[in-house]
């Protein structure tokens, strides 16, 4: 009985050294597997922080930049009356006889982005004939516009080339000639013809200026009749830049304490409503 003890204790030895080694291997396993899952969650977090790293220097956004550039507001916010742009002198001395003489203002659904005023009258000096003379201002302001992506100024100059198109192309007309305008806001083009009507030869000067967001156009025309001598274009032309030069300093005097703000429901002109005028 003695000898079958120690084989016995072999016996279950051997029967426990599989299990042992089943148990280590198991207990190994799962150790490397908690190690494999810290390294890839390491792993993921890493590459995480990479990719929103790049992702920002990718995208080159400029945080103190805003998304998108905004439209500048417009430097005129108002207009001034169109029958006080020029001054009452200046009236009497281009416009002889003018009657009314506060001149008359044409209509306008809004008067902060259209406005326009005219003078006629005549000088009756009696054997010698009469002179006729007509003066036609007219304002247009144009806001800022963002769903255009077009400041005032941008629009203001875009119209300011179709007034002066449409100053060349009075039906009509003969010997049109045109020009640059010196010194009158930041550019002008004068426009001259002769104009033959009501038996009488008409020398006409139209002088187109912009002045940052607004078009001033004015018109000068004269004539003689009854035997009397027509003013030359030259004559008209210089009269007509003075009274340009006035229109275009009006606009300024009238935003002194108000410029670069938007009028409430402030609009902008529409060429086709302008009030129509015409010197006869």
């Amino acid at each position: 009985m003695h000898r079958s003890a120690p084989r016995l204790s072999r016996i279950l030895a051997c029967a426990a050294l599989p299990l042992m080694l089943a148990v280590a291997g198991c207990s190994s396993d799962s150790g490397g597997g908690d190690d494999d899952k810290k390294k890839e969650k390491a792993g993921s977090s890493a590459s995480a922080s990479a990719e929103g790293g790049g992702g920002s220097e990718g995208s080159g956004a400029d945080p103190g930049k805003p998304a998108e550039d905004t439209v500048a507001p417009a430097t005129y916010a108002k207009l001034p009356s169109p029958c006080s742009a020029i001054g009452s002198s200046s009236v009497r001395d281009l416009v002889p006889g003018a009657s009314p003489k506060g001149g008359t203002a044409g209509k306008s659904s809004d008067a902060q982005a259209r406005a326009n005023c005219h003078w006629k009258g005549s000088d009756d000096k009696g054997l010698k004939g009469t002179q006729y003379r007509w003066l036609d201002v007219s304002l247009l302001r144009y806001d800022s516009e963002e769903a255009l992506k077009a400041s005032g100024e941008q629009r203001a100059r875009e119209n300011y080339g179709k007034e002066v198109t449409k100053a060349k192309a009075v039906e009509g007309a003969k010997n049109v000639k045109s020009a640059a305008a010196t010194g009158i806001g930041d550019e002008a083009t004068s426009v001259t013809y002769t104009l033959r009507k009501v038996d009488a030869d008409f020398a006409y000067t139209t002088i187109v200026s912009r002045i940052d967001n607004v078009v001033v156009t004015l018109t000068y025309n004269g004539a003689g009749m009854a035997g009397a001598a027509s003013p030359s274009v030259e004559e008209v032309t210089k009269d007509a830049v003075k009274a340009a030069k006035e229109a275009v300093a009006s606009i300024g005097e009238a935003n002194e304490k108000g410029a670069a703000t938007k009028p409430s429901g402030g609009g902008s002109p529409d060429a086709s409503k302008k009030p129509a005028t015409a010197g006869s």
